[in-house]
């Protein structure tokens, strides 16, 4: 039986015997009164048998039952009984004779779904921008290659490119489209062996005359296009136009070559 059921039924014995003591106390004072009663109906009496007859009869009339906490604790209506298969009390307390079984432990809790979301959109969000990042980065690569690879090349072509055997060759092909024969070829090998040996960066040094067919200034070439300076194809373009505009074919220019020393 647990304390607090052992504190309930005192509290009930202890209000019992209060109420046995209260009918005790209100059975004395009855008595009493019985007694003067029958102290006058006693002098009244023909005979002193007759009263001791009649207060006897009067006395057991009024007689009160003797108070015993036995009985008190009889009134009390009876307990039941834990049954076997109670469970433990509040207090913890087993059931006697059984060894006492531990609480269950609580369960873990489980996550908030606000807080697995926001996790799950966090860890989204990282994702997402360590793609962004690595996407980032790979194009920054590839951008520094291929300005990397446009630098050089850059410099490869501001590097003039000097083959004299490549620039005759070109030349050879390009003299049927101003109307001149395979003959003119030989005429124009002597003219610009004589001007710069055929060479893409041939530059005069007192008159600043430059390229293949010695154009003066050198920045007159750039109206065959922009690699003037490094392209020998560009160089030959310009000197068999500037031919047949002044001399009308390269063995007309040599001829004036001889004669002058230039043309």
């Amino acid at each position: 039986m647990s304390k607090a059921d052992q504190g309930r039924r005192e509290e009930r014995r202890q209000r019992a015997i209060q109420r046995r003591r209260h009918r005790m106390k209100v059975g004395a004072a009855a008595a009493l009164g019985g007694a003067v009663i029958l102290g006058s109906a006693g002098a009244a009496a023909s005979s002193d048998k007759d009263l001791r007859a009649t207060a006897g009869i009067q006395l057991a009339s009024l007689t009160l039952p003797i108070f015993n906490e036995t009985d008190a604790a009889a009134e009390q209506p009876a307990e039941a009984a834990p049954s076997d298969s109670a469970s433990p009390s509040a207090t913890g307390d087993a059931p006697a004779g059984e060894a006492a079984v531990p609480a269950p432990e609580p369960a873990e809790s489980t996550p908030d779904a606000a807080a697995v979301a926001a996790a799950e959109a966090a860890a989204a969000a990282a994702e997402q921008a360590a793609a962004q990042l690595a996407a980032e980065q790979a194009a920054a690569a590839a951008a520094e290659e291929a300005a990397a690879a446009e630098a050089a090349r850059i410099a490869a072509a501001s590097v003039p490119v000097d083959d004299p055997a490549g620039a005759k060759a070109y030349a050879a092909t390009a003299l049927g489209g101003h109307g001149w024969g395979a003959s003119e070829m030989a005429c124009l090998d002597t003219l610009w062996t004589k001007e710069s040996e055929w060479l893409t960066s041939a530059t005069n040094a007192s008159s600043g005359a430059y390229g293949i067919p010695q154009a003066l200034p050198g920045t007159k070439l750039a109206t065959a296009g922009g690699d003037w300076q490094t392209n020998y194809k560009t160089q030959v373009n310009w000197g068999l136009t500037y031919i047949e505009s002044r001399y009308g074919s390269p063995c007309s220019a040599l001829n004036f070559h001889y004669a002058n020393n230039w043309y």
